[in-house]
């Protein structure tokens, strides 16, 4: 999996993309970096809290697949930001955090036909 490429075609999607992060089913970060100018809202700390709860409510939700079928994609809307988080494939999920003026559907769309995506 080409880390690098899959942020750079995401990050070029839309400039109010904040943050694209790549990590493995258990949380462990792949790829993370923010647009450039970008002020990080939460502390490292905080950011890495953020990503486990997406990660195991990810899970969670996967555990109830068989009955209601693989989970596509969520989307968290807070104040400030706007979360996104998808698997890019059987072992890999996709965190994206965006303003809130992002057209968030469009986005999904997009990143969703990126051939690499499952």
């Amino acid at each position: 999996m080409d880390h690098k490429r899959i942020y750079n075609d995401i990050m070029n999607m839309d400039p109010k993309i904040r943050l694209v992060t790549i990590c493995d089913n258990d949380g462990n970060i792949m790829c993370s970096v923010h647009r450039e100018g970008v002020k990080n809202l939460l502390t490292p700390e905080e950011s890495k809290k953020s990503l486990e709860l997406a990660v195991n409510s990810w899970k969670t939700r996967s555990a109830l697949a068989p009955k209601i079928g693989k989970g596509k994609y969520v989307l968290a809307e807070y104040e400030k930001i706007k979360r996104i988080t998808m698997p890019l494939d059987d072992k890999h999920l996709l965190y994206v955090t965006t303003e809130v003026e992002c057209d968030h559907s469009t986005l999904i769309d997009r990143i969703q036909r990126l051939e690499y995506i499952f």
